[in-house]
């Protein structure tokens, strides 16, 4: 079916599409963006051809502003990934429908990217819309296709099919980078109020023969981290799809392009992991299969979005289950995973043979300083005997189960070198002028209950007790 001739214009004896024509007959966000293709079949400038005003509302400029023809750069901010989508659209003469996370937005956006015909060779154009929520949409985020819903649903079985989680990571980043076709995949995990990176898991082929990531993870390539999120800006991923742009990358970041020049790579897919408005990671592919570029993003776009909720609950839980078996005040195990213990050692769930032995301690004197010179100075010298606790056994489990009370449960050890531990520990108590601990020992074999020998220590720890105080004559 022919089109209405007015959508069609003349110039220079041509007939070209009226570009004006074409946007403002759409009902929804509408521009034509022109991709000037270089002798060489390269990607040059992209410009802005025209744009209804439901496009130029939603990036805030002024119809009176709006200038055909000048890069699209002055409009919004350059995004190398919309720029290559950009080149793939009109040098593969396809339509492009994608859904991503659009940094500059703070919101998700569903692209159509829709080549238009054009007799000039150094000049392609395409007709380009989206739609923008600020929540992602289920049903737009699982509107993908057979490959990458494959890979989405394998990630999220395999999340599930174990409770360890580790595990199971190393087998979704392997099977990510199989998907990409690249050398090596992996997840490193960001703190950057406290200057600490973590790789979560990593997946590497035969073919890559550098170091594991680990041996990267210095001060120095923190500093390149910490860019990272600029490079990225606005976008929702980094994308260097050859070594000619690996080389171009040196003008915006060059520590961390000859990091990469160094270590082998060629080209690299960068996303970050967010949850609650922060970076907590990146997930990234090294010498991908370039080809199929489109298809690595949509995947690693949806598990990108899984993984980072996956890794922040995660992070929650491990926070949590570390909050309730700590002491707060001393750092120390609480109460609560003292039972937790003893549960898994009645129980069977926790392998226990050989010998133990078991070590009571009272903090002496601590309601004297309560009452005389306040909590502060009572929590100051709990936090001392924690320490003096720390420097005797070394790692060792350290449970505070009382207000003034400690226990100590030393497994794989001889009974020589527990005697050596308490004595160790019993002289230090005598040498500090401020902590002083009354002390109750058991030591024996594992088919001895454990409650039992907690029993006979506590009660040993109460004699010695009271002969400190017959001692010293000081309030508890």
């Amino acid at each position: 079916m022919l089109l209405p001739e007015k959508i069609y214009i003349n110039v220079s004896g041509g007939v070209y599409l009226n570009f004006e024509v074409v946007v403002n007959s759409l009902e929804k966000i509408g521009s034509v963006i022109s991709v000037e293709i270089k002798p060489d079949g390269s990607c040059g400038e992209i410009c802005l051809e025209a744009a209804n005003d439901i496009y130029l509302n939603s990036v805030n400029v002024k119809r009176e502003d709006f200038v055909p023809g000048k890069p699209y750069y002055n409009y919004v901010p350059a995004d190398p990934n919309y720029e290559a989508m950009s080149y793939r659209c009109v040098t593969e003469n396809r339509m492009i429908h994608s859904y991503v996370n659009a940094g500059f937005y703070n919101a998700w956006m569903e692209i159509y990217m829709i080549p238009l015909h054009s007799d000039r060779e150094d000049k392609a154009y395409y007709l380009f819309s989206y739609d923008m929520t600020e929540m992602p949409d289920a049903d737009k985020l699982a509107d993908v296709s057979p490959d990458t819903a494959y890979q989405v649903i394998k990630t999220s079985v395999k999340l599930r099919e174990t409770d360890d989680f580790e595990k199971a990571m190393d087998t979704v980043i392997r099977d990510i980078r199989l998907s990409c076709e690249a050398d090596r995949c992996c997840i490193m995990l960001t703190d950057f109020k406290n200057r600490f990176l973590s790789v979560l898991c990593e997946s590497v082929s035969e073919n890559d023969k550098t170091p594991r990531m680990e041996s990267y993870l210095t001060d120095e390539f923190f500093e390149i981290v910490k860019t990272w999120d600029d490079l990225i800006a606005g976008s929702n991923c980094y994308i260097v799809h050859d070594a000619n742009e690996l080389e171009k990358m040196k003008e915006v970041n060059r520590p961390w392009a000859e990091s990469l020049q160094g270590a082998g790579v060629y080209s690299l897919v960068i996303y970050p992991l967010k949850a609650n408005g922060e970076t907590i990671g990146y997930i990234w592919a090294t010498n991908f299969n370039s080809g199929r570029t489109l298809a690595i993003k949509a995947i690693l776009e949806v598990t990108a979005f899984i993984l980072a909720a996956e890794i922040s609950n995660n992070q929650l839980f491990k926070k949590l289950e570390i909050l309730s078996n700590t002491d707060l005040l001393t750092g120390l195990f609480n109460r609560n995973a003292m039972n937790n213990k003893i549960y898994s050692i009645v129980t069977g769930k926790e392998p226990f043979r050989g010998e133990y032995g078991v070590v009571f301690a009272d903090l002496n004197g601590l309601k004297q300083v309560n009452d005389n010179e306040g909590h502060i100075a009572g929590d100051n010298l709990l936090k001392a005997a924690a320490s003096l606790l720390n420097d005797v056994f070394v790692d060792i489990p350290i449970y505070r189960v009382g207000g003034d009370e400690f226990l100590v449960i030393i497994t794989n050890h001889s009974e020589q070198d527990f005697n050596a531990l308490v004595k160790k520990f019993v002289d230090e108590s005598n040498k500090s002028e401020t902590v002083k601990f009354a002390v109750g020992t058991w030591f024996g074999d594992s088919s001895f209950d454990i409650r039992n020998a907690m029993h006979i220590a506590d009660e040993r720890m109460y004699v010695d007790k009271e002969e400190y105080y017959k001692t010293h004559k000081k309030g508890r």
